[in-house]
């Protein structure tokens, strides 16, 4: 049996949550605050001792073994049969109408446009990006919380190569890049 080390504050953390939160990470001690907090999630993440959903951090089972706690049990349940035959049959549906559809990197929509998840950030920089007056740098920035070195990435990655998309970019005398979808 293997002993995973934890820092103190990576047990105080994990601790409260397993006992006071069911589990979610919400608390941590004051004096960890900013970069910190991310260092212990990471050393926890690292250590397969949480978890991430979309939004939140939650212990893992195997941060209540590391603890010596009792891991939760998971609620039973109980499927539909009209619900499972539903998506049974619109999966076979869905495989005989598109064998490859899995292996494409860009999914395209209806009308052969790029699709994206329409509340992501990347959503909202596309948007900002056919806006007739375009956008700078700055501007996504401060928009998405990205960084700019982000920001230039998302463009090559994501929209050109991923997306198909053209970002063209123009400068006017004494002024910044603005950069629009073309």
């Amino acid at each position: 049996m293997t002993t995973i080390q934890l820092t103190p504050a990576q047990h105080a953390i994990l601790a409260y949550a397993i006992e006071h939160t069911g589990g979610k990470i919400e608390w941590f001690p004051d004096n960890i605050k900013g970069g910190a907090r991310t260092k212990v999630l990471e050393g926890l993440f690292n250590k397969a001792l949480i978890t991430r959903d979309s939004t939140d951090w939650f212990a893992a089972a195997e941060g209540y073994d590391a603890l010596g706690r009792a891991r939760p049990m998971p609620a039973t349940l109980h499927p539909d049969p009209e619900v499972e035959s539903a998506v049974s049959a619109a999966e076979a549906n869905w495989a005989q109408e598109k064998p490859d559809a899995a292996k494409r990197l860009v999914k395209v929509g209806v009308e052969g446009e790029p699709r994206t998840r329409e509340n992501s950030k990347q959503a909202a920089v596309i948007q900002m990006l056919q806006r007739p007056e375009g956008a700078t740098i700055n501007q996504i920035c401060a928009a998405t919380g990205w960084q700019a070195h982000t920001v230039r990435g998302t463009f090559a990655g994501a929209f050109k190569k991923k997306l198909g998309l053209t970002i063209t970019s123009e400068k006017a005398e004494g002024g910044e890049r603005i950069y629009r979808v073309s």
